[in-house]
């Protein structure tokens, strides 16, 4: 896993120094600890710009030095990511008369750019963002892999293009200027992160998933390379025996091609069938124990380390435990927000950053369970959807005076019954995707804030495969996994230089359960009933039983003692930078709510808390 970062210059525009791309590479160091580089551009005209890289070594540690440089065709690479068939498509180039010199993935990419142009990507299977200079057509080529688990931001001034792994590195360059897009505060409300392409900063947007761009002479071609197969697919007639056995097969394969590497590998571990299912499969193919990470909390109510030590006991791993406060919360807060450059969305990123950096001690990379939920319909979200429709044909009198009021005053333990009828009664999709996850709605949302020229939410059309699951999960892997999770997954890791691979997101997994009719994936109120058949026999049967727990942190309770001056100071003091967006009579309302404890709004105060805090470390650098 690396850092890359480039400049193309257009023509009049303004060049940018080598000391300055010195720095902005040096910022992403963590990243890539292990080795770095910069290489100049040239083109006929002579100085184009540059690309840059840091790298930590995984695979041929002696090898695959960046930027890589084909001098024969003219090609600079610099890449960020794993092409777990690297070695089938070596072959498959080797035997068409490519030759290697290296035994790493990065030279594998630089070959299949050569034999197959810009449609190289789609022979790629992994993780992946990447650069690659072509001096003979004085063109760059970006991609950026299909769900997006790695970053790649840009910057369009003039006629010159900057891309990054991180913003930071954006940032610190002196020509560039940047402004704080308040038109997207009220989608962050909503989302409780921005979705893509935007980002909080009006200059920097994102390179969307499954997308290449190219640049030439100042002009620049966005296109779209990927649309998820939930959007399409159509629903197979394979019988449970096989659907089961065949996706058996398939996790199994992805697990085993995500153990390649040439340094100390584990798993983080949470006790739930997803990472249990990942610790299994590894025990499977690896000849030495599985180092297993796990993290958990005193308040035992939230802690699943008692699950975690029941797989590892059961498959004799090398287990290591981490317990987390709300001090760490407090004092790590900031520092998670540089490392991500945005507000953090999910109080769980603090915990597993201090999982990813105990890991660090011992181990360079780690498998997840990330996406099992995404692609396998996982959430509470993906069983009640399907009787919204029903609760929609009710009379909106009885929905909006009766029943909904009677639900908002029940506690806070009916909290998944609060959020279903919440979203049961609004009719749009768009408007009804991010409000299972959400911290407000979009009524909501305009009544706390006081800005104007508010953008209308982004736009996710709904599967044409048809189903209200197939709907739910198309927004799920189009928005909430590659702006949220997969974008959390990779800087908490990348912060303490490990890097986190997903079996359940390998797109010929995700293909296959796409097809895979609903009842193979929810059934009544079960979910992942997939995945749970084919663990039969593997995982022990109180693991397979358990319902979905998520990774929670008690902010609920910590917003009322021990972090209650923090959340007090940030958003309500006379230093507060943001609450001149909210309506303060509300804006008050919600906090003494909460502290008092008569509602929870910890989702909304802590989205609320990330963006004053971002605010404050970043005033230096952006317009507010």
């Amino acid at each position: 896993m690396c850092g890359i970062f480039g400049v193309l210059n257009g023509s009049n525009d303004t060049f940018i120094s080598q000391a300055d791309v010195e720095e902005a590479i040096g910022l992403l160091s963590h990243r890539g600890p292990d080795d770095g580089g910069i290489e100049e551009l040239f083109s006929g005209k002579g100085h184009k710009g540059f690309l840059g890289h840091r790298r930590l070594s995984i695979i041929d540690l002696e090898g695959g030095k960046q930027p890589m440089v084909d001098a024969h065709a003219g090609h600079v690479l610099t890449y960020n990511g794993e092409i777990y068939n690297y070695k089938s498509l070596r072959k498959q180039l080797q035997s068409e008369g490519y030759i290697f010199k290296e035994r790493s993935d990065t030279e594998v990419i630089l070959k299949a750019y050569q034999r197959w142009g810009r449609q190289c990507v789609e022979h790629l299977r992994g993780m992946f963002a990447f650069a690659i200079w072509d001096s003979a057509k004085g063109e760059l080529f970006l991609a950026r892999d299909h769900f997006g688990k790695k970053p790649l931001f840009y910057v369009q001034q003039g006629h010159s293009l900057y891309f990054s792994s991180e913003i930071k590195a954006l940032l610190s360059l002196p020509t560039l200027s940047f402004s704080m897009d308040y038109d997207n505060i009220k989608n962050y409300l909503i989302y409780r992160y921005i979705p893509g392409p935007d980002t909080l900063i009006r200059e920097i947007k994102k390179l969307p998933p499954g997308a290449t761009l190219v640049w030439k002479d100042g002009r620049f071609d966005l296109t779209p390379y990927f649309v998820p197969a939930e959007a399409t697919a159509i629903q197979s007639n394979i019988s449970e025996r096989d659907a089961v056995n065949d996706f058996w097969l398939k996790l199994d394969e992805a697990v085993e091609l995500r153990m390649q590497a040439d340094v100390p590998f584990g798993a983080f571990l949470s006790g739930g069938i997803d990472s249990s299912a990942i610790v299994a499969l590894m025990s499977r193919h690896n000849h030495q124990r599985v180092r297993t990470f796990s993290v958990g909390f005193k308040e035992a109510e939230y802690s699943e380390l008692s699950y975690a030590k029941v797989i590892a006991d059961f498959f004799s791993t090398e287990h290591n435990e981490l317990l987390v406060s709300h001090k760490d919360l407090i004092e790590l807060l900031p520092k998670l927000i540089r490392y991500r450059d945005a507000p953090v969305s999910e109080p769980s990123d603090i915990a597993i950053y201090m999982l990813s950096m105990e890991a660090s001690r011992t181990v360079k990379m780690v498998l997840t369970g990330e996406g099992s939920d995404e692609i396998l319909a996982g959430y509470p979200k993906h069983a009640y959807e399907r009787y919204g429709q029903l609760y929609r044909k009710l009379p909106g009198l009885l929905r909006r005076d009766v029943i909904e009021p009677l639900v908002y005053k029940l506690p806070y333990r009916f909290r998944r019954a609060k959020t279903a009828i919440r979203n049961f009664g609004i009719d749009r999709y768009d408007e009804r995707m991010p409000g299972w996850f959400g911290a407000v709605d979009k009524s909501q949302a305009s009544k706390l804030l006081r800005l104007n020229g508010q953008n209308d939410l982004p736009h996710i059309a709904p599967s044409r495969a048809g189903g209200s699951l197939r709907d739910i999960l198309l927004f799920d892997q189009k928005s909430w996994l590659p702006d949220n999770l997969l974008e959390r997954g990779d800087r908490v890791t990348m912060a303490a230089s490990i890097e986190a691979r997903m079996p359940f997101m390998d797109i010929q997994l995700a293909a296959f359960a796409a097809t895979l009719p609903d009842k193979y994936r929810v059934r009544n109120l079960s979910t992942k009933w997939v995945l749970r058949q084919a663990m039969q026999g593997i995982l022990p049967q109180n693991i397979l039983d358990r319902p979905k727990v998520g990774f929670r942190i008690p902010v609920n309770e910590w917003f009322r003692t021990s972090m209650k001056a923090q959340l007090m100071d940030n958003l309500l003091s006379a230093d507060s930078l943001s609450n001149q967006f909210y309506d303060s009579n509300i804006l008050n309302k919600l906090v003494n709510e909460h502290v008092r404890g008569r509602q929870n709004h910890e989702k909304l105060l802590w989205t609320l808390l990330n963006l004053e805090i971002w605010m404050r470390e970043y005033r230096s650098r952006i317009a507010f």
